[in-house]
């Protein structure tokens, strides 16, 4: 019996993982806060699905945000490109219902967070750093 649960702590331990290999290095996880008034002709895209919105304000993010109606709610995403550190070409212009980096011409997509044109050369890639978006009424 002594071990059966020396095994069971043994599995526990192994079970449960400390796995930074997802995080981007060259981007910072900030946190903050900012309201959309949907009402407000700058944002008044926002209420069709399909229609990014570049925020740019200061404390917005590292370079800004991208903001979308996704149909199902609202994704939010870094504006600086995530696949170097931030520099004068890092931040992201739309196309359409993507973003692309200036510096590498890097496209990503606004739907998914995901890289579309990733490179097969075996180095890693990270797609847009996603932050959390939520509505209430208008905002």
């Amino acid at each position: 019996m002594k071990h059966f649960w020396g095994l069971c702590l043994l599995l526990t331990l192994f079970a449960c993982s400390s796995d930074s290999t997802n995080r981007n290095p060259y981007l910072q996880e900030v946190s903050f806060r900012f309201d959309l008034n949907l009402n407000l002709p700058l944002y008044s895209n926002l209420k069709n699905v399909g229609n990014p919105v570049y925020v740019g304000n200061s404390g917005v993010g590292t370079r800004g945000a991208f903001v979308m109606n996704i149909g199902s709610g609202y994704y939010a995403f870094e504006a600086s490109c995530p696949n170097h550190a931030p520099n004068d070409c890092s931040t992201m212009t739309i196309d359409g219902q993507n973003v692309v980096c200036s510096c590498e011409g890097y496209t990503y997509s606004l739907f998914t967070g995901q890289q579309l044109d990733r490179p097969n050369d075996g180095k890693r890639y990270h797609d847009l750093l996603y932050y959390r978006a939520t509505q209430s009424g208008n905002v």
